[in-house]
C-alpha cells in the first residue's frame, strides 16, 4: 500500500450538498479500487479561482489522504477527466517518510 494525497475541485455551479455528494462517490471509488480514505476528507468549501478555468470562476475544494495499491487509482483518475462536475484534480504519491508521518503507512 502506498500513501496518496488527492485534491479535487468540484464545479462551483453546483449546490453545496450536491458537491459534498462527490465525497461519498470518491470514497466508494477508492474502496472499490482496494484502497481506503484515512481520516476525514478536508472540505475547504467554495473558493474563487485566480483565473477562469473552463469558463468557471469558483469551485469547491476537498482534500483526501488515502492509501491504495500502486496503479489502483488509474481508473478513478480517468473518470475524473471525463466528469463534467470535476474541474481539476491532483493525485500525489507521498514520499514514504511523509506518508508515515500522516499515518497512512507503517513507519519505515
Amino acid at each position: 500500500m502506498r500513501g496518496y494525497e488527492l485534491m479535487v475541485i468540484v464545479s462551483g455551479d453546483l449546490e453545496e450538498q450536491v458537491a459534498k455528494g462527490w465525497i461519498k462517490t470518491i470514497t466508494e471509488q477508492v474502496a472499490s479500487a482496494g484502497g481506503a480514505i484515512v481520516g476525514t476528507p478536508d472540505w475547504w468549501g467554495k473558493r474563487r479561482f485566480a483565473y477562469p478555468i473552463n469558463k468557471k470562476e469558483e469551485g469547491y475544494y476537498v482534500v483526501f489522504n488515502l492509501n491504495a495499491p500502486g496503479g489502483a487509482l488509474d481508473d478513478m483518475e480517468r473518470a475524473f477527466r471525463i466528469a463534467d462536475d470535476i474541474v481539476r484534480h491532483k493525485l500525489l504519491r507521498l514520499p514514504d517518510a511523509e506518508a508515515a508521518k500522516r499515518g497512512l503507512v507503517a513507519k519505515v
